[in-house]
């Protein structure tokens, strides 16, 4: 639907705040939406009306049926109701937190902080209003990496627009950020004062105006990720072919941080190569050319058509069936999938741990905790 999308979204705020004419530049791009993409929307779906049977006092009668229509969905599972009674619970553990004061509690709030972006409007998943506080949850359900709530600017901008709606109803002094990403175990917040959140807003307003009008200085970096031209775009190709001319080899080995800097070129390198084969093998399927390059057949693997006639065939042949089949418990997901995370727990939680994970590689502006060998599994507590 035309409008339903702010040209200077909140969603995309990192992008066209550090790439100004970006916003422009993809503006006519056409939208596509992964399978992952379409499950997120789902539950965020599910959520809102979790948050609006608690809040809204919705009639049990319209609740039920629309939950019905929601697990009709091929894209359900389970799992599903778990993680957004995950973020449920957190939202009424902020609201329980105000003693003899009932807070405000909105879901899916169209807010506009036009004030500071031209044309800028977005739905915020929840919003709620207390005293002197104001507090912005976002709910991803994606299980990529954790995403901070610390100076972000999706959460920013939705507060600025939470601001200019409610402002004249409440005095609002401090606004607290909230992401909720349950898939990844990930809940983090955010404190700011309005006076800051303000600044802030005023600060990227000339941003907002140049890429508005599709001014501005291209800029790759770590916002590229979700750009529609991020595969296509001249800036991004230029600086890395410019960081190729730029190293400088030593004439041995490289020092350790000489290794740092290779390790985080080599990483964006990586992902725009990756980018790059994404759209030239779908442009290649649509028919496009890409000189030097064709699509071929990948490597596949043998299947057996019809698995229960093909063992029935074999047993009759003299073969045991207990050497045609596998025994082995399913997975601890397939388990919440199956049962829900909240009932598994109430069941089995007292049988279930979760060992320290095995250190890996990550950037030091990583958000995660620099990793640290748990002596105690390592030595078995002596």
């Amino acid at each position: 639907m035309p409008g339903t999308h702010a040209l200077l979204s909140a969603s995309a705020a990192e992008r066209w705040i550090n790439c100004p004419p970006s916003a422009r530049l993809t503006e006519k791009m056409p939208d596509t939406e992964s399978p992952y993409a379409a499950e997120g929307t789902l539950a965020h779906s599910l959520a809102e009306l979790k948050v609006r049977k608690k809040f809204d006092k919705m009639r049990k009668s319209e609740f039920d049926k629309r939950l019905a229509e929601i697990r009709k969905d091929p894209l359900y599972a389970p799992e599903m109701d778990g993680h957004t009674d995950t973020y449920l619970d957190y939202i009424l553990k902020i609201a329980h937190g105000y003693n003899k004061v009932a807070p405000y509690v909105v879901a899916e709030k169209r807010l506009d902080y036009s004030a500071y972006a031209p044309g800028g409007f977005g739905t915020c998943d929840c919003v709620m209003l207390c005293k002197n506080d104001l507090h912005i949850f976002d709910f991803k359900y994606g299980k990529g990496v954790p995403v901070s709530a610390e100076e972000n600017p999706q959460l920013k901008l939705y507060a600025l627009g939470a601001l200019a709606e409610y402002g004249f109803l409440y005095d609002i002094q401090s606004v607290t950020l909230h992401i909720i990403q349950p898939r990844l175990d990930s809940i983090n917040d955010f404190l700011i004062s309005t006076d800051a959140l303000t600044a802030w807003g005023n600060s990227i307003r000339p941003i907002a105006e140049l890429a508005d009008k599709g001014e501005g200085e291209f800029k790759s970096g770590d916002w590229c990720r979700f750009c529609k031209a991020k595969a296509t775009c001249r800036k991004r190709t230029e600086d890395f072919f410019a960081l190729e001319c730029s190293i400088n080899m030593p004439k041995e080995l490289l020092s350790d941080s000489e290794i740092g800097e290779a390790l985080a070129r080599a990483q964006t390198l990586k992902n725009w190569v990756t980018d790059l084969e994404e759209y030239a093998l779908n442009a290649i399927l649509s028919g496009t050319d890409i000189s030097g390059w064709k699509a071929v057949e990948g490597r596949s693997n043998r299947k057996i058509t019809d698995i229960d006639g093909a063992f029935e065939v074999l047993t009759k042949e003299g073969y045991d069936e207990s050497l045609l089949y596998e025994r082995k418990p399913i997975t601890l997901t397939e388990l919440e999938k199956l049962v829900t995370k909240k009932k598994l727990e109430e069941l089995i939680g007292s049988m279930i741990v979760k060992p320290q994970g095995k250190p890996t590689l990550a950037p030091e502006s990583d958000k995660r905790k620099p990793y640290k060998p748990n002596l105690e599994e390592m030595f078995g507590g002596k």
